[in-house]
């Protein structure tokens, strides 16, 4: 499932440390097709990528705009999906452009330097949740094997598995580092990464 560490500090005791360390991997099928971190939206003040599942298209799973607001979803483990649903990642959308909300979490598992190479060692490993008794329950529909594949903190199935590792770095001068790393064609031995550096803006 997909996963978020993240580390906020609004007031950094030094010009050395981050106000927000963010690191997230995004789960989905291999084939449901999506476009890369981007900035889009009205003036390009958005940054994130897009869903492009027919009918679905314009979510986002992990995002952030040119003011700081930063929304991110991750996906559950459900036993009778419903394929008509709208994509929960217009939740991370209308979030960035309409709504004025605050939700804050914190994993302590993210480097406090918060070094693009920690970061990435974080989301990409193969660290597994089990046994874990409410992550069982969830996935009882599902084999055993299946379920430990799902725990891992970087997940890899066949069919389905981390899609995307995303770390986003803001220091005490409120300047943003968003790094992207993406499987491409659905091979999961091929992988693009970019970089976007920004100020935030009052």
């Amino acid at each position: 499932m997909c996963i978020i560490f993240f580390k906020f500090d609004p007031r950094p005791a030094s010009k050395n440390a981050y106000r927000l360390i963010l690191a997230a991997n995004r789960d989905e099928v291999y084939n449901r097709p999506s476009k890369a971190a981007h900035f889009w939206g009205t003036n390009g003040e958005i940054l994130s990528g897009l869903d492009q599942e027919c009918g679905k298209e314009g979510g986002s799973w992990l995002g952030i705009n040119k003011r700081g607001k930063l929304a991110a979803l991750t996906n559950y483990m459900e036993g009778n999906q419903n394929s008509d649903a709208a994509g929960r990642g217009f939740l991370v959308s209308n979030y960035l452009m309409e709504k004025d909300l605050d939700s804050y979490s914190y994993l302590k598992k993210v480097s406090t330097e918060g070094h693009l190479y920690n970061g990435f060692n974080l989301i990409t490993a193969d660290f597994k949740n089990l046994p874990d008794p409410i992550l069982e329950s969830h996935g009882s529909f599902y084999s055993k094997p299946l379920i430990e594949a799902l725990s891992s903190v970087f997940v890899r199935t066949p069919l389905y598995g981390t899609r995307t590792n995303t770390v986003i770095l803001i220091d005490a001068e409120g300047n943003v580092t968003f790094t992207e790393r993406t499987m491409l064609d659905s091979d999961a031995s091929k992988w693009r990464t970019s970089s976007f550096q920004f100020n935030l803006q009052d």
